[in-house]
C-alpha cells in the first residue's frame, strides 16, 4: 500500500538462509548477512515507494533456529516491521489464497509449496505443513554431484514416508520457487519466462526425467542451465524428488504451475485491513 510516489514492484532474492541449519539447528551468521543486506534493500524499495503499510512473514528457516531473535531484529531494523514468525499450517494458509484467491474453491484442489526446509499442502479442507524442503533433503542425501542412485534413491524414499497418508487430490496447483523453477527447466527456457510458465503443467513423469537430467550433472553444470537461477543449483535437484513425490502422494497425474503464491496471500491480506 503506496502513495504512489514509486513504480511498484515484485523482487525475489535466493539468500539461504536455512543452508546448514538441519545439522546445527542455527542460522548461520553468513546467511543472516546475506539476507539482511537484501532485506535493507527491499527496506529502502519501500521507503522510496511510499510504502504506508509493512508486513514481513518469516517461516521454516526462522521457526526451527534457535537464534531467530538475533535474525528478526536485524531484519526488523533493514524493514521497519519486524517479520512474524508464522506456523506451517499459515504458511499453507497464505500459499492457497495467494495461489487462488479468496473465491470458493472444489475442496479437491491441493496447493503444494516447496520450501527449502517444509513443503506445505492445503486445500479448503486441510493444512499440513512437512518438515521437509529441497534444502533439507539436499544436506541429508544429495551432497555430491553427480548424485550417485542410491543417494536419489534414499532421497525418494524419506520424501514418499514422509509424504504417506496425504488425502487425495483432484487437481494439484505448484506455487513458489521450487516449482516455478522446476516448470522453466522443463522445456529449458532461455530464461524464465513467467508468462510462460504461469499456468504451465509439470506431470509425475516429466519430473522423473528431471530427476534423472539434474543427478548426472554437477552443480555448475546445473547453474549453467540458462533458465534457471544458478542460486538454486545446489537444491533444484532435491526440489525435483520432492515435487514428483508430492504428486505421487495425493495420487495426481500432473501440477499446474502457478506464479502467485504466498506473498499474494499476505498482500492480499494487508489490503483487507481496515
Amino acid at each position: 500500500i503506496t502513495d504512489g510516489r514509486a513504480e511498484d514492484g515484485r523482487w525475489v532474492e535466493i539468500t539461504g538462509l536455512g543452508r546448514g541449519l538441519d545439522a546445527s539447528g542455527v542460522l548461520d551468521d553468513g546467511a543472516i548477512g546475506r539476507t539482511v543486506d537484501v532485506l535493507t534493500r527491499f527496506g529502502s524499495l519501500m521507503d522510496d515507494a511510499g510504502v504506508r503499510e509493512r508486513s514481513a512473514i518469516a517461516t521454516s528457516a526462522t521457526r526451527d533456529a534457535s537464534n531467530r531473535d538475533e535474525f528478526l531484529s536485524a531484519a526488523e531494523k533493514a524493514l521497519g516491521v519486524r517479520p512474524r514468525v508464522i506456523t506451517g499450517a499459515e504458511e499453507a494458509a497464505y500459499a492457497f489464497h495467494g495461489a487462488l484467491g479468496s473465491a470458493t474453491h472444489d475442496e479437491d484442489v491441493v496447493v503444494s509449496d516447496i520450501g527449502g526446509g517444509s513443503t506445505e499442502f492445503v486445500s479448503s479442507k486441510y493444512a499440513t505443513s512437512v518438515d521437509i524442503g529441497s534444502v533439507r533433503l539436499t544436506e541429508r542425501f544429495l551432497r555430491t554431484r553427480p548424485a550417485p542412485p542410491e543417494a536419489v534413491d534414499s532421497a525418494r524414499a524419506e520424501v514418499r514416508s514422509l509424504f504417506s497418508g496425504l488425502p487425495p487430490a483432484v487437481e494439484v496447483v505448484g506455487i513458489a520457487g521450487t516449482w516455478t523453477s522446476l516448470a522453466a527447466i522443463a522445456p529449458v527456457l532461455t530464461e524464465h519466462d513467467r508468462s510462460l510458465v504461469h499456468e504451465s503443467r509439470l506431470s509425475v513423469e516429466g519430473l522423473d526425467a528431471s530427476t534423472r537430467r539434474l543427478s548426472a550433472l554437477s552443480i555448475e553444470e546445473t547453474a549453467a542451465i540458462s533458465s534457471l537461477d544458478p542460486r538454486r543449483a545446489p537444491v533444484i535437484l532435491g526440489g525435483s524428488i520432492i515435487a514428483a513425490e508430492a504428486l505421487r502422494a495425493v495420487s495426481a497425474a500432473a501440477a499446474t504451475i502457478s506464479e502467485r503464491d504466498t506473498l499474494d496471500g499476505v498482500a492480499m491480506e494487508l489490503l483487507a485491513l481496515p
